[in-house]
């Protein structure tokens, strides 16, 4: 009605000026061509009430672009297409692994009382790009020294160490960092232990090749368990023995219950059986797998096994009580059938940690 005082689009009264002139709704549109006072109409949208559009050319907040969804420039209820762009970007899984190259190479501490097998053992790891040792420890407590100073992604430990050995190390290692075992050791108990004190993984020396070694250190290091042949079935014993097995019982001489059984004033089987081998040779070496892999006879396999223990000439000399030449002769004959030129090389491929041999 004339008169009146203009309107918002929302049906407000617009405030006036002090010198009575009335903004309006939104920016002044530019007339069409040939018109100097006619204003254009202001366009609606549909499904927003009848509501007047900003003209999408002169509004400050507004562009030929389209809207998003979900931004403050967006009218309420009308339907924004979707992008013109494919799928976005899946979100990061958080539990599968690392990209190559994301965080860099796997941090390493290696943990063994012979400097030859570590010597061997850190050659070997430094070789893959993917590995990298940070530190090497003769004893659990150089380990959680080295484990507490570098923060490393995995420590490889042996079992049977002097000073603090390996499982009195273990929980404390396992607070730091994840603790793969690398050991001589395939006592049933001794893995039980190990797993029951935390270790994510557990290789006996002679039982895998290099690059099931590499994946072992990446499988510990998400998280995940890795078990050589040895140590799967000591696992998948005690499995059955918990599941059907007599409570107290075990299929294994040695193996202590793997429940509490009745009350019966009786001793644990486990109590007086597998007594602690010598401590100056590792227990239960599986040399017969190695010794027929390389083709070696019985005393080269022996004379191989006092290498990997740390022996020198002669003291292998005096243990097998054969003559230091002899023992040489031994040793040019075992390098040639292991294709090794050193003790180390010699070393890791008889422990299964050297790559794969190459061909005669």
């Amino acid at each position: 009605m004339p008169g009146d005082a203009p309107r918002s689009p929302h049906g407000f009264p617009q405030p006036s000026t002090p010198d009575g002139w009335t903004p309006p709704p939104g920016p002044t549109p530019t007339p069409p061509p040939g018109s100097d006072t006619a204003t254009p109409r202001p366009t609606t949208v549909p499904g927003v009430g009848g509501h007047p559009a900003h003209s999408a050319n002169t509004s400050q907040h507004t562009s030929a672009r389209r809207l998003d969804p979900g931004t403050e420039h967006t009218p309420t209820r009308v339907p924004v297409p979707p992008p013109v762009s494919g799928r976005p970007d899946p979100a990061p899984d958080p539990f599968g692994a690392p990209a190559p190259g994301e965080s860099g190479p796997v941090r390493v501490v290696v943990t063994d009382d012979n400097p030859v097998v570590r010597a061997g053992l850190t050659a070997l790891l430094s070789g893959r790009g993917e590995v990298r040792v940070v530190a090497e420890a003769a004893d659990g407590r150089q380990a959680y020294e080295a484990a507490w100073h570098h923060r490393p992604d995995v420590v490889l430990l042996d079992v049977r160490m002097p000073g603090v050995d390996g499982l009195a190390a273990l929980p404390h290692l396992t607070q730091v960092a994840p603790v793969l075992m690398l050991t001589y050791s395939d006592a049933d108990e001794t893995v039980r232990e190990a797993l029951r004190l935390g270790a994510r993984g557990y290789l006996v020396h002679g039982e895998f090749q290099a690059d099931e070694l590499i994946a072992a250190v990446h499988h510990v290091r998400r998280g995940q368990p890795y078990l050589s042949p040895t140590a799967a079935g000591v696992l998948l014993t005690q499995l059955r023995d918990s599941a059907g097995g007599p409570p107290g019982h075990a299929h294994h001489p040695g193996a202590p219950p793997v429940s509490p059984g009745p009350e019966t004033g009786d001793p644990p089987p486990a109590a007086t059986e597998a007594p602690e081998p010598p401590p100056h040779r590792p227990d239960h070496v599986p040399a017969t797998r190695s010794a027929g892999r390389f083709g070696l006879s019985a005393r080269e396999a022996e004379v191989m096994e006092l290498i990997a223990s740390g022996m020198v000439n002669s003291q292998i000399a005096d243990a097998c009580f054969i003559s230091e030449k002899t023992v040489k002769n031994h040793v040019n004959r075992i390098f040639a059938k292991l294709h090794a030129e050193s003790r180390s090389e010699a070393i890791a491929r008889w422990l299964g940690t050297a790559p794969r041999e190459r061909a005669p």
